[in-house]
């Protein structure tokens, strides 16, 4: 498997480049932002790991430029900053996972290989997804609320799909955390919160009925009833 490495600290990036390499992977190393992207640009890779802060130009922007250029490649962001919001900020970038610094070597080899195993398994065909007058298409990856297109971000769009998938049934934080995010955040995240509340302004407000329902201490539910 060949992954790119854009890690500005000289310490990680030699310690993650001997470990990966005596798993037999091949790596690339870039030290800057600028030299990661044109790299992730020009090569084909099977992953990229990404640190978040990098000179040159930030990983947030590398993650979205590489998602613009390549959808499927699986990133996995590598981080100091733990607090919610970064990580929100990563994973709207298109990050897959996110791993916060200081981390275990073989949970970084567990991430990769999940990451990798999810692009290379084939996904069955996916139908069009009805509730109400809502819509979604999982191939075109289009929302309709009403006939009128609504634009969600690439973590907003599998949230309101698992939801959808699950319609009638209780989701609860985590559910929505192992099968959205696939991370592991603290249990007192509130960013399953910050979402719903993201769709909420999107495929609920102006419209009847409400399909994005609450239980308290439960989890969310879509459906068309309260």
């Amino acid at each position: 498997m060949k992954i790119l490495l854009v890690e500005d600290e000289p310490s990680v990036a030699a310690f993650l480049h001997q470990g990966l390499t005596e798993q037999d992977y091949t790596v690339d190393l870039a030290a800057d932002g600028l030299l990661g992207l044109r790299r992730a640009q020009s090569t084909q890779y099977d992953c990229l790991i990404l640190d978040q802060m990098l000179p040159g130009l930030s990983g947030l922007e590398v993650c979205r430029q590489v998602r613009a250029h390549d959808p499927g490649v699986p990133i996995l962001m590598l981080t100091a900053l733990g607090e919610t919001d970064d990580k929100i900020r990563g994973l709207d970038a298109g990050a897959d996972d996110y791993l916060v610094k200081p981390f275990a070597f073989e949970e970084l080899l567990a991430r990769l290989r999940a990451l990798v195993r999810r692009r290379t398994e084939a996904p069955a065909p996916k139908a069009i997804l009805h509730l109400a007058d809502l819509t979604l298409d999982p191939a075109a990856k289009r929302v309709e609320r009403a006939g009128q297109l609504v634009q969600l971000t690439a973590r907003e769009f599998s949230l309101l799909e698992y939801l959808l998938r699950n319609q009638g049934r209780v989701a609860s934080r985590a559910d929505l955390l192992e099968h959205v995010w696939d991370l592991s955040f603290d249990t007192g995240s509130n960013v399953i919160d910050v979402y719903i509340n993201f769709l909420r302004k999107k495929i609920d407000k102006g419209f009847e009925p409400k399909l994005i329902h609450t239980l308290v201490g439960m989890g969310y539910v879509m459906k068309t009833e309260a």
